[in-house]
């Protein structure tokens, strides 16, 4: 292909260079049906030198002239006629995408599929999903609750859209945003020796003794572990924070749980808090979401209700 061919047809990347844009497309179409600049301008929302401007633009980027200005009005040249023709097929076409990409908009934002750590799922996420409801009544909302690392698969591989995690570190792949606060205690049985002790609990002291465990991969564990160095005894090692509350509260021994989770219990005192010195068991809870995929549409509502 000779070089005066290849300006002739050019390529595929300089489209955009060639094809007006289409807010000035559609101020043809309207100088069209109107008959006046001025009025277009009104119509398309700017002011009327712009759209002299606007047209001039055009105009020099086609290489034809395409409307004549008098005091009368605005009339379309023979080529601003034929150019016209082809921008009304242009603009519908788009228009026909904006539909179709709205319908995906609506489709995504019809279903929210949440995955949460159990302390998160259990004590916070129901008051984040009634606030959600009233915002958004017709988005339904799928909760998948497991400890941290299985928040983490879910949105790795894309069965979640939203998650939330309460361990040490982000999980990799992830990008997070800290939404609250919270802090591990220890909890026995009225009955047991420790909840009748005045001095706080030493580090080693915790670390020896035999406790009633979340399991590995759980935020609490991961927390625990690394406030005693991995030197964490099990005693037993249960899935749920309701099944550790359970076994507490039988009296099988202690346990370090969220302050969040035993509220009630402390309060009807079937746990006893036991104080602790030289423990850190302070925690942030997140939100996460794959690298690079911040959140959009119901996700990002509720990502923001959990600010509130």
């Amino acid at each position: 292909m000779s070089e005066e061919d290849a300006r002739a047809f050019g390529g595929a990347g300089n489209l955009a260079h060639r094809v007006p844009d289409l807010g000035a497309l559609e101020l043809l179409l309207a100088v069209a049906r109107l008959g006046s600049l001025g009025a277009a301008a009104r119509e398309v929302g700017i002011t009327q030198p712009a759209a002299s401007s606007r047209i001039r633009s055009m105009e020099r980027q086609l290489g034809v002239a395409l409307v004549d200005r008098s005091p009368r009005g605005s009339r379309l040249t023979d080529a601003g006629a034929l150019v016209t023709d082809w921008a009304r097929r242009i603009v519908e076409a788009a228009e026909a995408f904006d539909a179709g990409a709205q319908a995906l908009r609506d489709r995504r934002d019809s279903r929210l599929r949440v995955a949460a750590s159990m302390t998160i799922a259990e004590y916070l996420l129901p008051g984040w999903l009634l606030a959600l409801r009233a915002e958004r009544p017709d988005t339904a909302v799928s909760l998948l609750a497991g400890n941290s690392a299985a928040v983490a698969q879910r949105l790795l591989s894309g069965e979640a859209d939203l998650g939330f995690v309460e361990g040490v570190d982000v999980p990799h792949g992830l990008d997070s945003a800290v939404i609250a606060h919270d802090h591990l205690i220890v909890v026995t049985a009225p009955g047991h020796a420790w909840a009748r002790r005045r001095r706080p609990l030493a580090a080693s002291e915790l670390a020896s003794t035999p406790l009633i465990l979340r399991e590995k991969g759980s935020g609490t564990r991961q927390v625990l572990d690394a406030a005693l160095g991995g030197l964490a005894r099990p005693l037993i090692e249960l899935s749920s924070t309701t099944a550790v509350k359970a076994a507490v509260v039988s009296g099988a021994g202690p346990a370090v749980l969220s302050e969040l989770a035993v509220g009630e219990e402390l309060a009807m005192r079937r746990l006893v808090r036991v104080p602790v010195e030289g423990v850190a068991l302070a925690r942030d809870l997140r939100a996460v979401w794959p690298t690079g995929h911040r959140p959009t549409g119901p996700a990002r509502e509720l990502l923001s209700l959990t600010r509130g």
